[in-house]
Formats: C-alpha cells, sequence, structure tokens
C-alpha cells in the first residue's frame, strides 16, 4: 500500500511539472526557419505541409545531437521550388550538396550570421535569438518563459511586418494556436491552428487554416500537417 501511494505521489508531482520547455536552439531555428518547435529528446522528425488537395506544400526534416544541436536540416519549399540541405561542419553548416559555408555558429550550435546576406544574430542571456540585424532590415523575437515562440517584428527602410502568436493555455498544447501578421499596420492575415499530440507534447498532425486578408474578399486556404519524430 505505502509503495502504491507512493507511485501515486510521484505520477502527480510529475504531471505538476507539466511539458519540458523548449530548447534555445529548437526555438529560435523554428523562428528563423518557419516549422513548429518540438520539445524534449528529439533525435530525427519530418514536418510535412500538405494542401486541400492533399499535395506536398513544404517539407522541413531535421536530425540533431543528444545534445540538441541540429545535425543536419532540410528545407523544401516544394510551391515556390526553393529549399536547401544544411549540414553542420565543426562551427558552420554548410551546403549539403555545394559544400558552401552558409550559416556560421555561435557557441556550440547556436545561429550567429549569414555571411552572403550581411545579417548578424544576438542571443540573450538564457541563449535563445532575441534579434536579427542585416544594412537594411531588422528583425526582434520574443518567447514565453517556456521558450515558445510568441511571434517577431521586421523593419526595414519603408516597411515593418509584426507577427504575433498566441498559444492554447491548456497545459501540452502549445501548438493549438492562433497568430495575426500586419503590414504596416494594416491586416495581413489569420492562421489558426489544431493538432494531435505524443506523450512529449509534441504535434504529430494538426489542422492549419490561413486567411489572406491583404487581398479582398480576404481567401482562405486549409492544410494539414504529418509529423514524424523519434526519440533519443
Amino acid at each position: 500500500m505505502i509503495l502504491i501511494m507512493l507511485a501515486a505521489l510521484t505520477s502527480a508531482c510529475n504531471d505538476e511539472k507539466g511539458p519540458v520547455s523548449f530548447t534555445p536552439e529548437m526555438a529560435s531555428f523554428s523562428n528563423e526557419f518557419d516549422f513548429d518547435p518540438l520539445r524534449g529528446p528529439v533525435k530525427v522528425f519530418s514536418q510535412t505541409l500538405l494542401d486541400e488537395e492533399g499535395k506536398v506544400s513544404k517539407r522541413v526534416s531535421g536530425a540533431l545531437s543528444k545534445e540538441g544541436c541540429f545535425d543536419s536540416l532540410d528545407l523544401h519549399d516544394v510551391e515556390n521550388n526553393t529549399g536547401v540541405s544544411l549540414v553542420l561542419n565543426a562551427n558552420y553548416y554548410i551546403d549539403a550538396d555545394t559544400q558552401e559555408k552558409r550559416l556560421r555558429l555561435q557557441g556550440k550550435c547556436q545561429l550567429a550570421e549569414y555571411p552572403s546576406a550581411g545579417l548578424t544574430w544576438e542571443t540573450d542571456d538564457r541563449g535563445f535569438v532575441t534579434a536579427a540585424r542585416g544594412k537594411d532590415v531588422e528583425v526582434t523575437y520574443r518567447y514565453d518563459d517556456e521558450g515558445y515562440p510568441l511571434g517577431k517584428s521586421t523593419t526595414s527602410k519603408d516597411a515593418r511586418l509584426f507577427i504575433s502568436s498566441t498559444p492554447s493555455t491548456v497545459k501540452g498544447k502549445k501548438m493549438d494556436y492562433t497568430a495575426v501578421s500586419t503590414l504596416n499596420d494594416k491586416p495581413l492575415g489569420k492562421v489558426k491552428q489544431s493538432c494531435d499530440y505524443d506523450k512529449h507534447a509534441n504535434p504529430v498532425a494538426c489542422e492549419l487554416r490561413i486567411v489572406d486578408e491583404s487581398v479582398s474578399p480576404a481567401v482562405e486556404r486549409k492544410y494539414t500537417i504529418k509529423n514524424t519524430i523519434e526519440y533519443y
């Protein structure tokens, strides 16, 4: 009976702690490269965006070390026929096809500089990327206490793009969120997402609705997201 009570108490304590926070690398990379951040000891993952006809619109996949560093990251925008495969090499991410040095890192595995674009990233005391600065552009990023990306503000010479995300307050369902974007303070679009989750509070399947308010009348598009995740 005592053992049963102790087990119950331990389980209750674990439930109270809730899901683990997002790491600075996972949160910052997801913010910069536009994919849903994941929690816990992720080894490899993929996120595939499908349109209403079931066609692949976008795909992101990555492999991480046990320390949480991205060993590789593949980014493919099928709709616009663009993409890149990045591989960690010392303190750079190189292009897997051309071997060109694309991104320089700071510390062990955090973003520092995009040399060809003249862009540098800045981090806070926790290691999260909080700003990116270039000759004609400045970006600031926000996170909550768990490291969840709350949005970003991009300012150039004549434009200011603001994106704000509001996650669900239900424990373990951060990827159920709504987001709004404005361009020069004028509505640009709205996003709403709802997901099914695994035991790590990571999304395995999501429904995504995007409303484009930059046109009149507004246009709504619906997508599904299929995730595969392997853990250490």
